[in-house]
């Protein structure tokens, strides 16, 4: 239920801002909006209010602003001059991007009042590396701080994966990477990144820019326990430390990891320390299938160590001015990454599979919501950016292939030829529905494991 609320809440105030910028816009403007929905379908509320007739449909995923238009009507000749279609090209191309610029705006909004709190940072320190990992393979241990990487220093993990993603967003192969460190142990080093090498083998989680390395750490120690799953049959319990399996030690949660994906089906001997005493525990993992055969699970969560969350992490305190300026930069910084996403993935440098639909939003609403009001709306900030440059995409169907038509209007000095505009309505509305379909076929294969 909080999953649907948080969703509905999301869509329908970043659509309501979308529309709000068409309509405002129209308005000063001087054209006359008839109608203003949000949503789709048969209306669940209507009224009347200035002229203007404010709609709620049941389908929260979209809207639109109806402007008096001869293009869809008899227009009364006393209200000519108020139709959309008999503006200049400049007011007409103004009312369209207002809408995505509506959604940019609203991200600088929600950033600002975010940022005005103060902002905790993550310093950029390695808490654990995974095992074959392209870290692993470029030398990375736990407690390495990173300072640069490839001569650019970093002073916080959103750097790291900020220059992460925009350095490998395709996962191609290339120059190697750079990472000047300092050591658990004060000393400087080099950890270097070797594309050529890893870049087909790793392909997956290059292109996501992940490299396997994270600020947390986890300990062996069971933080949680799924009351279905086979831990909970063994009689594990949350705060469980993991000793050793079948007398083999375990130096971290990884190594658990390993053995545990590695054994579907086998009876394990566990030995764990609970309150300070060790005992044995036998464990049967469930066999669950994965990308190549059955791979073990058990239903347990891992404890991270706060105590070393809280030796990397500060709160970085704005003024409102400062705040502001950050909330520009981090909006437009985002901006320009998804800008150069769909880049990537229209040469095939980035791969489809990182497409995500309607059912992953409402998840990642759900799971933001639950971490609190500041995760909530940096989720909020994220999506608007994305709607607002989806919307400039010089797409027929979407307000930036009508900036296109525009633009060649003002080159040419009349506008494009109907059957020129039906048939990139056509060629625009294919290319969407395309997209949003394979969208939706990743949300499905994440959710339910495809």
């Amino acid at each position: 239920m909080l999953t649907l609320l948080a969703f509905l809440l999301a869509i329908g105030v970043l659509v309501t801002f979308h529309e709000l910028g068409h309509f405002l816009v129209a308005r000063w403007c001087g054209v006359k909006v008839l109608r203003f929905a949000v949503g789709f379908g048969s209306p669940l509320f209507s009224r009347y209010w200035r002229g203007t007739e404010w709609v709620i449909c049941p389908v929260p995923l979209g809207g639109y602003v109806r402007m008096l238009d001869e293009r869809e009507g008899p227009v009364d000749p006393s209200e000519l001059d108020r139709a959309f279609n008999r503006q200049p090209v400049l007011k007409r191309m103004a009312i369209v991007a207002a809408g995505p610029l509506a959604n940019l705006l609203l991200a600088v909004l929600i950033y600002w009042v975010v940022v005005a709190q103060g902002v905790t940072e993550i310093r950029p320190a390695v808490g654990m590396v995974v095992k074959e990992s392209p870290a692993a393979m470029a030398g990375f241990q736990a407690g390495d701080r990173i300072a640069s990487l490839d001569g650019a220093p970093v002073e916080n993990w959103q750097a790291v994966r900020l220059a992460l993603a925009e350095r490998l967003g395709g996962a191609m192969a290339g120059p190697a990477m750079r990472f000047e460190v300092v050591t658990a142990a004060g000393a400087k080093a080099t950890r270097t990144l070797d594309l050529a090498r890893d870049g087909k083998r790793f392909a997956a989680d290059l292109a996501s820019g992940n490299i396997g390395i994270s600020p947390v750490r986890l300990l062996p120690v069971i933080g949680a326990v799924d009351p279905e799953g086979a831990a909970a049959r063994a009689g594990l319990k949350e705060g469980d430390r993991l000793l050793a399996v079948d007398g083999k030690p375990l130096s971290d949660w990884n190594d658990w990891v390993e053995i545990i994906r590695n054994s579907p089906g086998k009876p394990l001997t566990i030995r764990i320390e609970r309150k300070g005493a060790p005992q044995d525990v036998l464990v049967r993992p469930a066999g669950v299938p994965g990308e190549f055969g059955y791979v073990g699970r058990i239903g347990a969560a891992p404890q991270s160590d706060e105590a070393w969350m809280r030796s990397i992490s500060y709160t970085r305190q704005y003024d409102a001015g400062a705040a502001a300026i950050e909330a520009l930069r981090k909006t437009g910084d985002t901006a320009w990454m998804s800008l150069r996403f769909l880049g990537r993935m229209l040469i095939g440098q980035a791969s489809l599979d990182n497409l995500s639909g309607p059912l992953t939003i409402a998840a990642v609403a759900g799971q933001t919501a639950r971490q609190g009001w500041t995760s909530y709306l940096e989720f909020m900030a994220l999506i608007s950016i994305s709607i607002g440059v989806l919307n400039l995409l010089p797409i027929p169907v979407l307000d930036g292939g009508h900036l296109m038509y525009y633009t060649a209007e003002l080159i040419k000095g009349k506008p494009l030829s109907e059957r020129a505009q039906l048939m990139g309505q056509r060629i625009g509305f294919a290319l969407l529905a395309s997209l949003m379909a394979f969208a939706l076929l990743n949300d499905i294969s994440r959710l339910f494991g495809g």
